[in-house]
């Protein structure tokens, strides 16, 4: 078969995929409609939760992204599943355009909460959680979003926002590592709303600034693909809409990068990804890092790399899954691979400039960046 009928066997079902997972989105937002609508914590069912919450003077502070088309009805029901546990009033915070979520968290802290759960998508628990970073309070996840990172890899239920109320309220704390992007040269042609929101620069300042991640850092490919992901697209069917964008950058060229993990001698390779993680779970069932854990003090990195077209990346493919299941291919030679190291702190120059995101948010190219761990710096609430 010829490239261009490749092309359109693949598209052919990409179309059916997204096709299936609109609908089943659709469903999922009734079922959450109706949920937020009729349940709520009553009999024994309150009481239960209202045992499980080990001080009833704790102060819950929320900080919810408003453009989230569940949050309106979210709110009534957090209002009663609150007021049935005997709990205070909560506080309500909502994010802004300029304001993605920090300054609403160092308003919560100031006003004495004891939690403060993030209500929204991966950005809005960045910013929650750069508040919070060092302050010993914990933050809860109510995800709303399109990937919901952290959430997945913590087990927190998804599609499911009072069962994740439930686990902010009544869930037990763990303490996390997080990951910081520090971007040491044109940070001013980056454009991060987290990082803006922490650490104002005037503007045109070319200052390096620390970028927040909890899940995973990327350059190359897989930045290039949300970057390029459709809005529309992922308001329709989800995390899905990645892999449409996907398909568009599969012949894109490999990238020059030097890299120097901790220490040792800088190395230069050539790559389509570079992946710097805390923890590595993905929407779709698929384990990127598959040694990470989210409170061991590393930062796991994957070299991502194919070549000989389709071929190379369905040979890859192949190798997620694997490894997902805890299995390896110990072949050397391989036209998809991904080769994985630990680290403190990893250094990265792409000559070039390359696209960068973290945990989903591009912040634009860039040129040279560090990555770095802080062990055990934010507290988060799991069941």
């Amino acid at each position: 078969m010829t490239w261009a009928g490749w092309v359109a066997v693949v598209a052919a079902v990409l179309a059916l995929v997204a096709l299936g997972f609109a609908v089943a989105a659709w469903r999922s937002q009734t079922r959450i409609h109706r949920r937020l609508a009729g349940q709520s914590a009553t009999g024994e069912r309150a009481r239960t939760l209202a045992q499980q919450v080990d001080d009833e003077g704790d102060t819950v502070a929320f900080v919810a992204n408003p453009s989230k088309p569940d949050v309106a009805a979210l709110r009534e029901a957090i209002h009663r599943v609150v007021a049935e546990l005997g709990l205070p009033d909560p506080l309500w915070f909502e994010t802004t355009v300029e304001d993605p979520g920090v300054g609403q968290t160092r308003a919560a802290l100031a006003a004495g909460a004891d939690v403060v759960v993030a209500i929204g998508g991966d950005g809005t628990v960045r910013a929650v959680a750069e508040a919070l970073v060092g302050t010993g309070v914990p933050m809860g996840l109510v995800p709303l979003g399109t990937g919901n990172l952290l959430a997945r890899n913590l087990d927190i239920p998804v599609g499911d926002p009072l069962g994740a109320l439930r686990t902010a309220l009544t869930g037990s704390d763990r303490t996390i590592d997080v990951g910081w992007l520090r971007v040491l040269r044109f940070e001013h042609e980056v454009v991060d709303d987290v990082a803006r929101a922490a650490d104002p620069q005037p503007e045109g300042s070319d200052a390096p600034r620390d970028h927040i991640f909890l899940v995973i850092a990327g350059l190359g490919f897989d930045a290039a693909m949300v970057a390029d992901t459709d809005d529309a697209l992922k308001a329709k069917v989800g995390w899905m809409a990645y892999f449409v964008s996907g398909f568009k950058h599969l012949r894109g060229s490999r990238v020059r990068v030097h890299v120097r993990v901790d220490d040792e001698k800088p190395t230069t390779t050539r790559l389509r990804s570079l992946l710097v993680g805390n923890c590595g779970r993905l929407p779709g069932g698929l384990t990127l890092l598959p040694d990470a854990v989210v409170d061991d003090g590393w930062l796991d990195l994957a070299a991502i790399d194919t070549r000989a077209g389709i071929a190379g990346w369905a040979q890859l493919f192949g190798e997620v899954v694997l490894q997902g299941w805890g299995m390896r291919n110990p072949a050397q030679h391989k036209i998809g691979r991904i080769d994985h190291r630990r680290a403190r702190e990893v250094r990265i120059v792409v000559p070039g400039g390359e696209h960068a995101q973290v945990d989903g948010d591009v912040v634009g190219r860039v040129v040279e960046v560090t990555a770095r761990v802080d062990p055990g710096a934010l507290v988060v609430r799991t069941a």
